[in-house]
């Protein structure tokens, strides 16, 4: 059985981590958590969203967040945008990588961003436009691939048609999200085992929240399918807002902590990185739920 040497981890605490959590913290606080992270070994760190705050008040001043960051310290710091006012506003705050998203299921995307999801993928091609005028680069995710909480399973060839799009638009990578955490490890391999006949398998991330525990089962399964980017969250942060139940993102110490005992190189401290954990959650007011993180202590 053959892995992946070295695995790409792309954190997603400070945006989809925080973004869920009930206290709002400071600019200056989540441009310290963005610089412990990365003092921990991350170099792939989403920044931030550009989200109306009326909808999510956590991202408020994402503007001022990279503003307070070392863009040119070869640190990936991709903020989300919904659509082209999104992606003129992350312009004009100095992005240089953004992040757009779709789903899988139409019920989710109609309760998500109120509109089916032809048309996102319509409001992304002027997103992508402005991307590639000004040499930014294009992350995708995919929501609901495993499960939704309106429509239950989901068809893997709803999830590559989407893909395929989002590909064609000119993503470099496309995160698989299990938005509520209800896949299994052979779901994970027979939907990545479908995908990869049509995208590239280094194109494909994945993106598992750990609702019912199956997450480091699930991102085992992905490793085995040859999948070497995971998304996860500092101290397991966040969830989904649109789907009720949802817990939090898989935490990146756990993710890590499993990658170093199979001899996968991350390039990150992990002692780092659970401080980090744990000084976030102290200001959140919130319990730390990385398992690993918690044995660390």
């Amino acid at each position: 059985m053959s892995f992946p040497a070295q695995v790409k981890i792309v954190e997603v605490g400070p945006r989809d981590g925080l973004q869920n959590e009930a206290k709002t913290i400071s600019v200056k606080r989540r441009i310290s958590l963005i610089r412990s992270l990365a003092a921990s070994g991350l170099n792939n760190i989403e920044a931030g969203s550009f989200i109306s705050p009326k909808w999510v008040p956590q991202m408020a001043s994402t503007a001022e967040v990279l503003a307070g960051l070392d863009l040119d310290a070869g640190i990936h710091y991709p903020v989300l945008v919904p659509n082209l006012r999104g992606m003129q506003e992350a312009l004009a705050a100095g992005a240089r990588e953004v992040a757009v998203f779709a789903a899988a299921s139409e019920t989710f995307s109609q309760k998500n961003i109120n509109c089916s999801i032809s048309e996102s993928l319509d409001r992304f091609a002027e997103v992508f436009d402005l991307a590639t005028a000004n040499n930014i680069r294009v992350r995708a995710y995919v929501s609901c691939v495993l499960g939704c909480p309106y429509e239950g399973e989901i068809d893997a060839q709803k999830v590559v048609t989407v893909a395929k799009q989002l590909n064609k638009l000119g993503c470099y990578e496309i995160s698989l999200g299990d938005t509520i955490g209800t896949g299994t490890p052979l779901k994970t391999k027979a939907l990545l085992a479908t995908i990869s006949r049509e995208i590239s398998i280094e194109k494909i991330a994945v993106h598992f929240h750990d609702t019912y525990g199956q997450a480091l089962a699930n991102i085992f399964a992905a490793l085995q399918q040859g999948v070497s980017v995971i998304d996860s969250s500092v101290a397991g942060l966040g969830g989904c807002p649109y789907a009720t139940g949802a817990s939090g993102n898989v935490a990146s110490e756990d993710v890590i902590y499993m990658l170093h005992g199979m001899g996968i190189h991350t390039g990150v401290d992990l002692n780092k990185l659970a401080l980090t954990g744990r000084n976030i959650c102290d200001q959140l007011g919130t319990p730390v739920r990385s398992k690993v993180n918690l044995a660390l202590q």
